[in-house]
């Protein structure tokens, strides 16, 4: 009962993604509704629904909003997230996967092993931010974290 079993990217007033956003993003959703562990804790004497969760993640002024309900379409729960604890790793994030997008047409296999590490650990960084602007707000682990991370980069840069 503890996780996502739907998500949706309001993405209405972005440009349409690149090919190599949208198959992120479409890996991404796909992985997360597979497997992932979200779950909401109590805060001060409030009754916390059950999962699982319907996730809407958008931006609205500036802010990450991550809106959430039960499967009865129930509001579980809705917190806005400032984007500024991620604008630089997201930035980083984007431009390491530029190159390792352009590394696949043109490189040797070590060389774009050296940039997919380095795209990895760019992501480690950006999924443990969100893991910290969660704090008390939902419990996610690290492979959830990371999922939501690539989301929340095709939001932020607007695709």
């Amino acid at each position: 009962m503890t996780r996502i079993s739907h998500i949706e990217l309001d993405d209405r007033n972005l440009p349409p993604p690149t090919p190599e956003i949208e198959q992120e993003r479409k890996v991404a959703i796909y992985d997360l509704l597979e497997e992932n562990s979200f779950s909401l804790p109590k805060r001060d004497d409030r009754v916390v629904p059950e999962g699982p969760y319907r996730l809407q993640l958008s931006i609205r002024d500036k802010r990450l909003v991550f809106d959430i309900e039960t499967e009865a379409n129930e509001k579980a729960a809705e917190f806005h997230l400032s984007l500024g604890p991620f604008r630089q790793v997201v930035k980083d994030y984007f431009q390491i996967c530029e190159s390792y997008f352009d590394a696949v047409k043109s490189l040797p296999p070590s060389q774009i092993e050296t940039i997919d590490m380095a795209r990895r650990g760019i992501h480690n960084e950006g999924s443990r931010v969100l893991q910290e602007r969660l704090e008390g707000k939902a419990d996610v682990d690290t492979d959830t974290a990371r999922r939501l991370f690539t989301l929340i980069c095709v939001l932020h840069f607007g695709g």
